[in-house]
């Protein structure tokens, strides 16, 4: 996803919303991420699959990372 600073986004709005892809914009603040802009006419299924092979997974997802120590 593109990124943009508030700064260039608030100078140019308009003519960037008119290009404005289904994958969206992220805009930042002093290169933080604070909004992200996405066309009205994406539905939710059509985000499906958009972050595959741009996100890691460490560890176990299915695990809470805390041991249990039950005693009966």
């Amino acid at each position: 996803m593109k990124k943009i600073a508030a700064a260039l986004f608030k100078e140019k709005c308009l003519a960037i919303l008119d290009r404005l892809t289904s994958e969206g914009l992220i805009i930042t603040k002093h290169g933080k991420p604070v909004a992200r802009i996405i066309p009205i006419d994406t539905e939710g299924r059509a985000l499906i699959g958009t972050l595959k092979e741009k996100l890691t997974i460490h560890g176990n997802v299915f695990s809470t990372g805390l041991k249990w120590n039950v005693k009966s």
